[in-house]
């Protein structure tokens, strides 16, 4: 009996959490809800109130959010080894905020044609796409890791942005995102989730 209801779509967002779930080796039970409808029924919205994926069910716990995700998994299955020590805890929650906050404002703004008048940077959390770039590709420079030289649930959803941004387009490419990627990539549990969801969305698309 699986532990954990995995709820997804293979072209979501979901795909941070199908890593997660794959790095800390736990069985779980995938359900694969289309887009539209389907994630508008009362049966789901009990569970995500917004409509949206991905959600977990582990028990009588719901968790939706990636970034909270990634951190409840490593929390929940310590032996994994995710959760940070105790030196690394100030840049795994400062990394793991910041990929939640300003980095996805900024790249969400700038995929939408949104321009924040310079005069007016002020008013939001990242100031401007360039500062943020130039923010991220420092963190990501400085250690092998975002946390320094171990891999943690942090590298799991900071590394998702810049999976994603690399293959659309939605962040500079860069050589310092090109290395960090390339050490994630690597990762079994990466390789895993991808061929997971990449087999999920051939399916979806056969069927459609």
């Amino acid at each position: 009996m699986a532990q954990i209801i995995f709820y997804t779509n293979p072209m979501s967002r979901g795909r941070i959490a199908r890593w997660m779930l794959e790095e800390t080796g736990v069985p779980y039970e995938a359900r694969i809800i289309p887009f539209g409808p389907p994630m508008k029924t009362d049966a789901y919205k009990a569970v995500n109130p917004m409509g949206k994926v991905p959600s977990i069910l582990h028990g009588d716990a719901v968790v939706t959010e990636c970034a909270a995700i990634c951190a409840y998994l490593a929390d929940a299955y310590p032996e994994a080894g995710l959760i940070p020590r105790p030196h690394e805890r100030a840049a795994y929650y400062r990394w793991l905020f910041f990929a939640a906050g300003p980095l996805e404002a900024a790249v969400t703004n700038r995929s939408l044609g949104v321009e924040v008048p310079t005069e007016r940077r002020g008013m939001v959390g990242y100031g401007s796409f360039e500062r943020v770039m130039d923010t991220l590709e420092a963190a990501v420079s400085a250690h092998p890791f975002i946390t320094g030289d171990r891999f943690t649930a942090a590298d799991v959803y900071v590394g998702s942005h810049i999976d994603w941004g690399l293959k659309f387009g939605s962040i500079d490419d860069r050589p310092a995102f090109r290395d960090y990627h390339a050490r994630l990539s690597a990762r079994p549990a990466y390789q895993r989730a991808e061929a997971l969801d990449n087999a999920a969305a051939a399916e979806m698309q056969k069927n459609a």
